[in-house]
């Protein structure tokens, strides 16, 4: 189905797969089947057979799922699976706002709006791109490892910084922040590489948040508390600026 167009008129053919799961997986999953073996060889089943089933868990970890991304120049993909655990308004990190030297321009200063997105080790950690265009900024920054649902932990954890920018100008900041487990950000992309909508951009390993920083003007179409979906949620639409209530129920 990989690359297929479908829409809501019922084209596409569609057909339920068993996902994929990333390198980085293949090996940390390959390393704990071997490690539950040496037990069950030796028939210590008490310790074995617990660490083959956390076998397929690590697996589980590391899937990778296809996504049908929204074809609208408008729509802002969400960038993580994962629980909406804050959204605030606030100033966009630093590193996403000076100037760099690069030639291409950060965002302006003055308060957007933040959607934080959590991120359980049960949820698939594959982060994806909120926008097409190209990557103008890719910054990573050492830190501390806190409870990546708690606010502080976009300023003191350890986290990585994307700038996209579009063709006509629209910019999205959006960072991966490691968590209590989390040791570990990679990016798949560089400065300076064109991406598409929805296009993978980076995991982060064993738990995380990922926070969105919204041009100014636009809101949420997203509510506290609801579970997204990376590459297919809609996290908000260019200029939309309606209020949106939900009831937990």
């Amino acid at each position: 189905m990989a690359g297929e167009i479908l829409d809501n008129q019922g084209k596409g053919d569609v057909s339920w797969n068993w996902p994929s799961i990333h390198p980085e997986g293949r090996k940390f999953g390959s390393v704990a089947v071997v490690l539950s073996l040496i037990p069950l060889f030796f028939g210590w089943d008490i310790i074995g057979w617990p660490m083959l089933a956390l076998s397929a868990g690590v697996f589980a970890f590391f899937r990778d799922p296809e996504r049908v991304v929204p074809q609208d120049e408008s729509a802002i993909v969400a960038p993580a699976d994962g629980l909406v655990s804050l959204i605030s308004q606030v100033e966009p990190p630093e590193e996403l706002r000076i100037e760099d030297g690069s030639g291409f321009k950060g965002l302006p200063s003055g308060p957007v709006t933040r959607i934080s997105i959590f991120m359980s080790v049960f949820d698939v950690h594959i982060n994806r791109s909120p926008i097409g265009g190209t990557i103008t900024r890719l910054i990573y920054i050492p830190g501390k490892f806190m409870n990546a649902d708690l606010d502080k932990a976009s300023e003191e954890n350890e986290r990585q910084h994307f700038l996209v920018e579009r063709s006509d100008g629209v910019q999205i900041g959006f960072t991966q922040i490691a968590g209590l487990v989390a040791r570990r950000i990679i990016p798949f992309v560089k400065p300076g590489d064109m991406v598409a909508s929805g296009q993978r951009v980076g995991l982060i390993r064993f738990g995380s948040r990922v926070d969105v920083y919204l041009p100014a003007g636009t809101e949420p179409k997203v509510l506290m508390g609801q579970r997204i979906v990376a590459g297919e949620t809609i996290l908000a639409e260019l200029g939309s600026k309606k209020l949106l209530e939900g009831v937990a129920q």
